[in-house]
């Protein structure tokens, strides 16, 4: 053994991170992210051009920042179409800040201190994720990855299994990699046939290809702990659904604005906190028929009110289909006329460029002191004069029809928002009517409730059996305006709880109304401003492509002579 292998200041047990020479420690910001893509994969001249070019973060689709000793996650929120991200061989902590990325697919974090999987559940177009060689300790928030393929979590610190059936929601998970983890070193316990019986969508494990004869023999030798799964799995993929269902009906019956109204529930709500109204009930069997009559009443006129919603919001919701498939239509037509124009442009543009590149050629070969070389710049003055008119012309013609669209669309959205509202008050029309009702059949119970109550107190006169009559009723007995009172406050409590209800739904439509129109509105403004900055940058690129043409030409001839 050598002096190098026994000397003490040599750490024989130096992670791979530890061996590196890191640039010092940074957060990722965004002088780090143009430097990066400035330095990117091309060379030469071409990499000279490129860097020549303006960086636009909207336009790029990969970012590599290895080695660059990199704590934290931040600032990627500007790179909105990132379809690549390797961050590996850095000093990573934590996975934060890249939830908005949602066009990502791979993801590369291996060689990092990463300690937890988390912040991944709105990457839905995930298809590569590699947390290799970092300090995770359980397999845990991957199954909203729907479209993950790739999945690589080798030499981590996972001593547990606990995460590893839930990859069975993760279809689309065909290659894992668990290599190097404890799970994986266990005694007696051959993690790998385990994957393969639990995970019948996996093709390779550890990159080696799964054959049937391999899983058969894994899901015998797991059998029980197979079976046990996919009842659990079946448990929960119907408790989901059933949830799904909940929630799909609950938005449904809220956007009819008749929540609450499908059963007994503002006839429970009109008796909450109403003391005096539980006071007259105590008068025992009278009380209860009057009660049940009452009951039966307010339940078959919210059945209306329900069903009336229900039925409302039907027309409403084919209304707002088709509008939205007018207004689809409409744009698809002037898209589809702006790309005609865009075609046309293109092809006269590839024309120019030819004849461009020619007369380039020769002038970068011509004596400049020559009447040819003379001819050839009029003639290059006289193609940029020309493709600036054609370019100038498509700008005017996409801008009108644009501007035409949007004009078009904003009418339609006032005369959607017109008929909308009064497809919204004819509801609530119909619908008051029913609480009118429901206010009559209240006070029709009042007075009811004040006959019954008066009757009970006058026979328990009669019989002199005051002690029958409830405490709480006493105070009747010798003021008859008790009743009344009792009687009065009960009804003013349920014909509160009915108008409040009444209240909301006209509330709640009103808002909606405005809600919806302010989120076209807003929709259509995005869509708008979008346009116009992509017909600029359009034209923008085809400016700049013509003016570069004259240094590509020689990049190429240089390039050519040597």
């Amino acid at each position: 053994m050598d002096e190098e292998t026994k000397s003490p200041s040599v750490q024989p047990n130096k992670s791979f991170l530890e061996e590196v020479n890191f640039p010092e420690p940074g957060i990722i910001n965004l002088d780090m992210i143009k430097s990066s893509y400035l330095e990117e994969g091309q060379h030469g001249e071409a990499r000279r051009l490129h860097q020549l070019e303006p960086i636009i973060l909207e336009r790029i689709k990969t970012l590599q920042l290895e080695f660059k000793n990199i704590l934290r996650i931040d600032h990627l929120w500007v790179l909105p179409n990132l379809t690549k991200l390797c961050l590996n061989c850095n000093k990573i902590e934590v996975i934060e800040h890249i939830g908005m990325l949602t066009a990502l697919k791979e993801l590369n974090l291996s060689f990092n201190y990463i300690t937890k999987i988390e912040n991944l559940e709105t990457l839905v177009n995930l298809e590569v994720l590699s947390l290799f060689s970092n300090r995770i300790t359980k397999i845990e928030n991957l199954e909203t990855l729907d479209k993950l393929v790739i999945l690589s979590i080798g030499n981590n610190l996972i001593n547990v299994l606990d995460g590893l059936d839930r990859l069975r929601f993760v279809n689309s998970l065909k290659v894992l990699n668990l290599e190097g983890n404890p799970i994986a070193k266990l005694p007696d316990f051959p993690l790998s046939q385990y994957v393969t019986a639990i995970l019948p969508q996996l093709n390779y494990y550890e990159y080696v290809f799964i054959k049937d004869e391999m899983r058969e023999a894994a899901q015998k030798r797991f059998y029980r702990e197979l079976r046990e799964i996919e009842a659990k799995q079946e448990k929960e993929i119907h408790d989901r659904e059933t949830e799904a269902r909940e929630l799909a009906e609950a938005a449904r019956l809220a956007s009819s604005f008749v929540e609450h109204l499908d059963g007994h529930q503002l006839y429970e709500t009109m008796w909450r906190a109403d003391d005096d109204g539980r006071v007259l009930m105590l008068i025992g069997a009278p009380a209860l028929e009057l009660a049940e009559e009452y009951e039966k009443d307010v339940y078959e006129l919210t059945q209306k009110i329900y069903k009336l919603g229900l039925e409302r919001f039907s027309e409403r919701d084919a209304d707002i289909k088709d509008f939205l498939g007018c207004l689809q239509e409409g744009r698809e037509e002037f898209q589809s006329l702006g790309q005609k124009h865009i075609e046309e442009f293109m092809q006269y543009r590839d024309k120019t460029f030819e004849e461009a590149s020619v007369t380039l050629r020769e002038l970068e070969t011509c004596d400049e002191n020559s009447p040819e070389h003379l001819q050839l710049c009029e003639a290059m003055d006289t193609l940029n004069a020309q493709f600036d008119d054609a370019l100038s012309e498509m700008w005017h013609n996409l801008m009108a029809q644009e501007l035409h669209l949007h004009e078009a669309v904003e009418e339609s959205t006032l005369n959607f928002e017109r008929r909308f509202s009064r497809l919204m008050s004819n509801f609530v029309e119909e619908a008051q009517l029913y609480f009118l009702q429901l206010r009559h059949v209240c006070e029709y119970f009042s007075d009811s409730m004040t006959d019954a109550v008066s009757c009970f107190i006058s026979n328990k006169l009669a019989q002199q059996d005051l002690d029958a009559v409830p405490q709480e009723l006493r105070m009747c007995i010798d003021d008859r305006e008790s009743v009344l009172k009792l009687v009065d406050a009960m009804k003013a409590t349920h014909t509160a709880r009915i108008e409040e209800r009444e209240d909301r739904m006209a509330t709640r439509s009103k808002e909606f109304i405005s809600n919806y129109i302010k989120k076209l509105n807003k929709e259509e403004i995005e869509r708008h401003r979008a346009k116009i900055l992509e017909i600029n940058s359009f034209m923008e690129m085809m400016t700049k492509a013509m003016a570069n043409l004259p240094e590509e030409i020689h990049a190429e001839l240089f390039l050519e002579e040597q």
